[in-house]
């Protein structure tokens, strides 16, 4: 998120949230003033004067969305190296409970398989919660405290395989339009990156009213409610096949720690591109790019030379390719046999990075060797429109049912036995369905059109008033079930979770805005003819492969494209 519509949205009380993309016209600073980006090759100057470091600033607070990223690639890189040498990392770092939190208390049996949930904050807060030093806004030029905002603008899920099998990275699009369980703040939905936001937002607001802790504990309190969230919500959204084993979270300052040691970084264009928002000017083919110009190449969506195909989904496989890159080159330095340098890393790590209580580097460098020997495929999941949404805000339109079959194929790749062929699948929750839709007879006609899709029947009853929303109540860990439910009553169900009920249990409450889908005998569709829809909505898209160079690589937001680590992958 830009740091002005982060603001802007912080000033509306969190209520509606301001679009995330870029304006359509171009910034108020006029085009003949703005600083001209060096050649591909070349590092810029040392030093332009307080004129430049003005005229960048506008510039440099938009680069948030992909700090976390190279973060991120830079950390596991570093675990796959550390070794024994290194286990006061291991003491060091910050830990959380907030994937046992997210799980209501339940921690998953070891399976083989991990799942580490990557998130990227646009915070300019330490994990403290306390502000930086201001040589540190003054030399990232990224304002103070009071700006940016506590969004996850990178999601990745990186899954780890038993058994040595290449590892899977999926990209979450940061505006996918979703639900959010247990609705925070009683917001039951939006863009998948706002709801660490909103549930740290409700988590503050409720400790303000306890006197006796301090700000600090409060803060943390928030930062775990915010990651719990966040792990409930991708959860729901990517379906049951994903059950979230560890974390790693990352803020930006991470990255102005870690720039100098990094740059530059070979990566490769598949054609000219410039772009006056980003700064972006480079040429096709392989180039250096210095820590400056990479903050141009991962942030560009927008291409001023003739590409109008060129989005937000471009922007992730660019920053695909750098982690892919960066990772490549490295292996190839000599940044961890350098014991200074070393030392340098482990230390931005400790200060700037948080994990997940449980999660250890050494036994993450084991799991992990895929990483560092470049074995990794990097997903990113397509959308079905852009749009505008409820809020106001520019949004993905996405295809939950379609998401979830292609997360659960990608996810059992390589397996002998996939999930879905076990001969004793997982018994369905039984569902009790509840009526407050003011139309008589509702919950009973749910209830059996349920039953015959395979549900056991729970009880049947009305609610004492009517109400607009139709909700999916689920007993703590077990969102996935609700979320299966829901990809069978429709988009109008809002997962949300209760202590009341027993496990292995759903209790639908049916609201003014429900209308039986077509799959279940609804209006429109007989029950033993569903829509064309309906079951291809359940059928997992192929992945397109890019970043090989080629110019007919199929790049539509709707095409889940898949783009290969070990080496410099050349991008659009």
């Amino acid at each position: 998120m830009d740091a002005a519509e982060d603001t802007s949205r912080r000033q509306a009380d969190g209520n509606q949230a301001r679009p995330s993309r870029e304006p359509t016209h171009p910034a108020s600073t006029p085009h003949a003033e703005r600083p001209q980006p060096s050649g591909p090759g070349t590092p810029p100057p040392p030093s332009r004067g307080e004129r430049y470091r003005r005229q960048r600033k506008k510039q440099i607070l938009r680069i948030f969305t992909w700090i976390a990223a190279a973060v991120m690639v830079v950390v596991l890189v570093l675990l796959g190296y550390i070794g024994v040498e290194y286990v006061n990392l291991d003491r060091g770092l910050n830990r959380s409970d907030a994937v046992k939190d997210a799980h209501g208390g339940a921690v998953r049996e070891p399976t083989g398989d991990v799942n580490i949930l990557l998130m990227g904050l646009d915070s300019r807060l330490d994990l403290r919660g306390k502000p930086l030093p201001k040589d540190i806004y003054d030399a990232m030029h990224t304002g103070n405290s009071t700006i940016g905002g506590m969004n996850t603008n990178v999601l990745m899920l990186l899954h780890l395989p038993g058994g040595g099998r290449p590892a899977t990275v999926i990209q979450i699009p940061r505006d996918d339009f979703v639900d959010f369980p247990g609705c925070p703040r009683n917001k039951c939905d939006g863009k998948i990156k706002e709801s660490y936001d909103v549930a740290f937002q409700a988590r503050q607001e409720e400790l303000q009213k306890i006197s006796g802790i301090s700000d600090e504990e409060k803060h943390r309190q928030a930062r775990d409610a915010g990651r719990a969230q966040s792990i409930r919500t991708v959860e729901a959204f990517l379906g049951k096949s994903v059950v979230v084993d560890h974390f790693i979270e990352v803020t930006m300052v991470a990255f102005y720690e870690i720039a100098q040691v990094v740059q530059p970084v070979t990566v490769c264009l598949k054609q000219d591109t410039k772009d006056n928002y980003s700064g972006a000017d480079f040429k096709a083919g392989k180039q250096q790019i210095s820590a400056e110009q990479a903050m141009s190449f991962v942030r560009q969506r927008r291409d001023a030379l003739g590409d109008t195909a060129f989005s937000d989904l471009d922007r992730e496989r660019r920053q695909q390719a750098f982690m892919a890159s960066l990772a490549h080159q490295l292996k190839q330095k000599d940044t961890f046999v350098n014991p200074s340098r070393l030392d340098g890393l482990i230390d931005v790590a400790k200060k700037n990075i948080a994990v997940s209580e449980g999660l250890s580097p050494l036994d993450l460098a084991r799991q992990a060797k895929q990483l560092t020997d470049g074995k990794v495929t990097f997903y990113t999941l397509p959308v079905v429109e852009f749009f505008t949404d409820k809020y106001g805000s520019s949004a993905n339109r996405v295809d939950v049912p379609r998401i979830q079959a292609t997360v659960a194929e990608l996810l059992s790749a390589g397996k002998n036995a996939p999930a879905t062929s076990s001969t004793t699948p997982t018994p369905r929750p039984a569902v009790s369905v509840v009526n407050a839709s003011g139309v008589s007879g509702a919950a009973s006609t749910l209830s059996e059109a349920l039953a015959a899709a395979g549900y056991p029947r729970g009880g049947v009853g009305n609610a004492p008033a009517i109400q607009v929303g139709t909700f999916v109540q689920h007993a703590p860990g077990e969102a996935g079930a609700a979320a299966e439910l829901i990809t069978v009553l429709g988009p109008d169900a809002t997962p949300l979770e209760s202590t009341e009920l027993r496990p292995g249990t759903l209790r639908v409450t049916l609201g003014t805005n429900f209308r039986m889908p077509p799959a279940l005998g609804g209006t429109g569709s007989a029950r033993t003819t569903p829509t064309a829809p309906a079951p291809s909505s359940a059928t997992p898209l192929p992945p397109s492969t890019v970043g090989t160079g080629a110019k007919d690589e199929d790049t539509s937001a709707t095409t889940l494209t898949a783009l290969s680590g070990g080496g410099i992958p050349c991008v659009k």
